[in-house]
């Protein structure tokens, strides 16, 4: 693939991974109450879970600006991790199971990353060494990349959808806040969505339906209750994931455009002779 679409999607998903853990991290600082559940699953008190917190907030908010200024891959190897363990301590704590799938970008944008920078064969030749962005990825890894990322969308867009559906109190009290009389009609309606568009991008990725959950997903994200600017930077992840997406459709649209041309005037040729 051409190095410019290459760079295009290796900083989408690195600045991606840095927002999602720089995010996460600063409702560690914050000490969000909610954490407390999740240590508690670990059998720590919610007094030093207090304590614990900003040391895991730091500690997140590091590694997302060493994805920033030096990305090695193993930092997202940790990151993957670090993101399917914190996602899954939801459901886990008794939060629904959509809440774990909903943050697949957490875990997703990095595991793209990956994949798109030589896959793990590449891990464990250059788990240390910087990321070069001016190396355009192999075909294999860029159609792997492909799968990965229509499979994290999906799963982003169907978690988000499904905790509309089941009236999340969270998304119910945003929808009051934003004005509209009956929030559990709006929460339906945008479940619905949410789980076609979830669906229609695993099957058929179509790159005017992406470019539209990019906006959607971005604005939509803008709204919560409290903490606006951090939860919106803290999903960084989805609209990552969505925007790179999108560079490797239009990508993948002008290849098999060129391979029709190629095989019509070979078949030009062939009758000619």
């Amino acid at each position: 693939m051409n190095i410019t679409t290459s760079r295009y999607i290796h900083y989408t998903l690195r600045i991606a991974v840095a927002m999602c853990f720089i995010g996460h991290g600063a409702f560690g600082i914050i000490t969000k109450p909610i954490w407390c559940n999740y240590f508690g699953f670990f059998g720590i008190s919610q007094e030093m879970a207090y304590k614990i917190m900003p040391l895991v907030g730091s500690l997140d908010i590091i590694f997302g600006l060493i994805m920033i200024f030096y990305p090695v891959r193993a930092i997202l190897v940790y990151l993957v991790i670090w993101g399917i363990a914190t996602a899954s301590l939801r459901p886990l704590t008794g939060e629904p199971f959509a809440e774990l799938i909903e943050r697949a970008g957490n875990f997703g944008a990095p595991l793209a990353l990956l994949i798109f920078a030589g896959g793990f064969n590449d891990i464990r030749k250059h788990l240390f060494s910087r990321m070069n962005p001016e190396q355009p990825t192999s075909p294999e890894s860029f159609q792997n990349t492909i799968i990965c990322l229509r499979v994290i969308v999906f799963l982003l867009l169907a978690g988000h959808g499904w905790l509309n559906l089941i009236d999340k109190k969270g998304i119910i009290i945003q929808y009051q806040s934003l004005g509209f009389a009956s929030p559990a009609n709006v929460a339906l309606y945008i479940g619905i969505f949410e789980i076609a568009s979830a669906i229609l991008v695993l099957l058929r990725p179509l790159r005017p339906v992406i470019l539209t959950l990019i906006i959607w997903k971005m604005g939509s994200e803008l709204f919560y209750p409290r903490y606006e600017f951090f939860e919106w930077v803290e999903r960084g992840g989805s609209y990552g994931t969505l925007f790179a997406l999108w560079f490797a459709l239009e990508h993948q649209i002008k290849v098999k455009s060129i391979r029709r041309k190629v095989n019509k005037e070979n078949y030009s040729f062939w009758r000619v002779i």
